[in-house]
């Protein structure tokens, strides 16, 4: 992706959130050269990758398969001692017409909240400890309901609505192609994306970028670490 099309979603995605009413925290507002001065006292940011994050899952096709994210807080599993949250908030972008492509986490339970904007749809599958996903009926926990649907029913969330994504259950995401970008939410057990994601076709994390432009945010594996 072009640096200069990663700020001009970031901004995107902060005028989304202040239409719909959401406060971020101050670091989410820090620029590139904020994070020269940046010291120890806040290594959870980057310890627990808070802050930007826009993939195209290493596609090349951002407007049809991208994300758009703010990691708000998230503990870290692997460091129990010195993060001991054990979970995250997030807030997610999806354009009109995006997809996020399948898949399930070996561990991490999260609700996905339609925050405002668009409708979503989310695709659901069980799926297997082996990765491999199942013809079987699904159980889906929303707003308090529980119901079975059938393999790859798409769940619609509306502004207001939520679902429970529970561990090896396959999911993805899809915007209509009119009504706008959606804001999601998500608040879930603590996120590791290196080793808690399971995608059903091989695909990337972050993307390769072309600097044609100087960063409006840094991204969250972009942080120049403290001296």
């Amino acid at each position: 992706m072009k640096r200069s099309r990663i700020n001009e979603v970031i901004k995107d995605m902060e005028a989304l959130i202040k239409e719909h009413g959401f406060e971020i925290p101050p670091f989410a507002k820090w620029s590139a050269k904020d994070w020269e001065n940046v010291g120890h006292e806040y290594d959870e940011i980057r310890d627990n990758c808070l802050g930007w994050d826009i993939t195209d899952y290493g596609l090349g096709d951002f407007d049809k398969v991208g994300f758009s994210l703010l990691t708000i807080r998230n503990g870290n599993r692997n460091q129990p001692e010195k993060y001991p949250k054990t979970y995250a908030e997030k807030l997610l972008m999806l354009y009109a017409g995006q997809t996020a492509p399948m898949h399930f986490h070996w561990y991490k339970m999260e609700d996905i909240i339609n925050r405002g904007g668009n409708d979503i749809y989310i695709t659901v599958f069980n799926g297997a400890k082996d990765g491999s996903m199942l013809d079987t009926d699904v159980t889906v926990y929303s707003d308090g309901r529980e119901e079975v649907v059938p393999a790859g029913t798409k769940v619609l969330l509306k502004p207001g609505q939520s679902i429970t994504i529970m561990p090896y259950m396959y999911h993805d995401f899809i915007v209509p192609e009119t009504g706008g970008a959606v804001l999601l939410g998500e608040v879930s057990m603590c996120n590791d994306d290196e080793n808690d994601n399971r995608f059903y076709e091989p695909i990337g994390r972050f993307p390769e970028i072309e600097e044609d432009e100087a960063p409006y945010r840094l991204l969250c594996n972009e942080y120049p670490a403290a001296e």
